[in-house]
């Protein structure tokens, strides 16, 4: 466990800080933080730089009301720079983007299954509940109600273990159905995904927690 005292700020009272969204991974900005705003920043749990442009202590969000609220602080190495994990009330650039880094330099080539994640596929769903689109099968679901959904749910698990008893190429075709049709049901009763992680991630802390005592006793 580090203290302020352990870290290395540069010649001129700064330390970069690398702030990271806690539930994407993304990476929304870069900042300096100096002695002063490292402690705002853990008295407060919100993010405070100081700004080099006009010298003075900056509260992310004091005025645009976009807070950093902070999770995790962690060093480098050398404990010269921090990253620092957030959850933002808004967008973390000044121009209305919710990361600074938008600007591609060097464009990353992606094959088309890196380009999908599951949060986009949910994005996509909800917005087929919102605004149904004559001939989607997503706003089909939606407009025939939860009966509907549910039982296809059950029908796809049907095939998930049939498919599982012979082939492996069969088992992944329908268990993305499957998981398809979760995520359906997720939008018609407004259960997020970090709704989901934070359930199992719970389930872990527990399951830790037994094995240490297990040990223990």
């Amino acid at each position: 466990m580090l203290n302020i005292d352990d870290l290395k700020f540069n010649a001129h009272g700064l330390i970069p800080a690398i702030v990271i969204d806690d539930d994407s991974g993304e990476v929304l900005t870069l900042a300096y933080m100096n002695q002063e705003s490292l402690k705002i920043s853990l008295e407060k749990k919100l993010t405070c730089f100081w700004s080099r442009s006009r010298q003075e202590l900056w509260l992310k969000g004091e005025t645009s009301g976009n807070y950093q609220h902070i999770k995790e602080i962690k060093a480098d190495c050398d404990r010269d720079a921090l990253l620092v994990y957030v959850k933002p009330d808004g967008p973390a650039c000044h121009l209305g983007n919710d990361s600074c880094f938008v600007d591609d330099l060097m464009p990353r080539e992606k094959e088309a299954h890196e380009k999908f994640t599951l949060c986009g596929l949910m994005e996509l769903i909800k917005g087929r509940k919102s605004d149904p689109v004559e001939g989607s099968y997503t706003s089909y679901l939606f407009d025939k109600g939860l009966d509907k959904i549910l039982k296809k749910i059950g029908e796809e698990s049907s095939e998930v273990i049939i498919a599982a008893k012979n082939d492996r190429k069969e088992a992944i075709y329908e268990i993305s159905d499957l998981i398809y049709h979760m995520l359906v049901l997720m939008a018609e009763m407004d259960i997020e995904i970090k709704d989901v992680i934070k359930e199992l991630a719970s389930r872990h802390v527990i399951d830790k927690k037994v094995k240490q005592e297990k040990m223990t006793s």
